[in-house]
């Protein structure tokens, strides 16, 4: 459990260091705000707050027991939910910011298909709600290169001292402010979309949702998978990737298990998606495994790997030995 706990904390991080707001529904338009959804649990309104090195090691978990790893938590990032109550003056603003980054988000995923977060909530946290200020290279009232002009009609023409200055000096001074106090620089592990499916079934087997979770990151785990859901309904490998069984099935039992009704649009949009392609049996082995430590698949239907062959000598071909 302990192991398992150490992992909460890093598909946290993955999942909350960038936090997509309002839900992009079936048509592609924003959902439910973040602050109907926090209330309709229970939660008082919030933020994420990131907790890094020193302060990383402080953190306690909801059964009030320190996390521990082997490496004593240097540069493990966990995010801990923050009311606003508990911080009122710094949190606020943020607050605010993070609002309008979460819906800054759903816009762009739904009309330039852009699906990565670029770490917002963490700049946000770091380097102040207007941290763009900080890395802005051309002042106000400076035209940009005509968007008629070729590169090779630019190519030679002197860069301004100033400019160059101040473009220095304001990449150093974002990066600067992004370190944390260890000499790490946290990021957003985005992307993959088959590592919370293990995390939420094992909890879900073990009874410990609650413990190891909790509602406010079940809460976000639920928002993420139903924003990175495909225009088919599908999900993918990866958030960038085309719909495929193995990610469609193992989101939906997420979905589901994190709290979402079978008549939820997107599990219903998942489900039809998953039928339509010849039903859950034909999801890969590792999605059979996980279906079967749910309870969900008979282990006859696994294709068992057996243990001997690790013990074969070490093959630069399979990496296996």
């Amino acid at each position: 459990l302990n192991a398992w706990r150490s992992i909460c904390c890093c598909v946290s991080e993955m999942k909350c260091a960038g936090l997509p707001g309002g839900e992009v529904n079936e048509s592609g338009g924003g959902g439910t705000p973040v602050q109907i959804e926090q209330w309709a649990l229970g939660l008082r309104l919030g933020m994420w707050k990131l907790r890094s090195a020193k302060e990383g090691r402080d953190c306690v978990t909801d059964e009030g027991l320190p996390l521990r790893t082997l490496c004593d938590l240097k540069g493990r990032q966990v995010w801990e939910y923050v009311t606003q109550d508990e911080e009122p003056a710094s949190t606020k603003a943020k607050l605010e910011a993070c609002e309008r980054a979460r819906d800054e988000y759903v816009r762009k995923r739904r009309d330039e298909g852009v699906k990565h977060s670029a770490d917002e909530l963490l700049r946000i946290q770091q380097c102040g709600p207007n941290y763009m200020d900080v890395v802005r290279v051309r002042k106000k009232g400076k035209q940009k290169r005509p968007a008629s002009s070729t590169k090779e009609e630019h190519q030679g023409t002197p860069v301004d001292r100033n400019d160059f200055d101040e473009a220095v000096s304001g990449g150093l001074d974002f990066y600067q402010q992004l370190q944390m106090e260890d000499g790490h620089w946290p990021g957003d592990y985005g992307g993959p979309m088959f590592l919370m499916p293990g995390l939420v079934i094992t909890c879900y087997v073990t009874g410990t949702m609650g413990t190891v979770l909790g509602d406010a990151r079940v809460t976000e785990m639920a928002r993420y998978l139903r924003n990175q859901q495909n225009p088919d309904g599908g999900y993918g490998l990866h958030i960038e990737g085309h719909s495929t069984m193995f990610g469609t099935v193992l989101t939906y039992v997420s979905l589901r298990l994190l709290g979402a009704k079978a008549s939820d649009p997107h599990c219903a949009r998942a489900r039809k998606w998953i039928l339509l392609h010849g039903g859950a049996t034909l999801i890969p082995s590792w999605g059979k495994f996980w279906l079967s430590v749910l309870g969900c698949f008979d282990w006859d239907g696994l294709n068992p790997v057996p243990p001997e062959v690790w013990l074969l000598p070490h093959s630069g071909k399979s990496g296996i030995g």
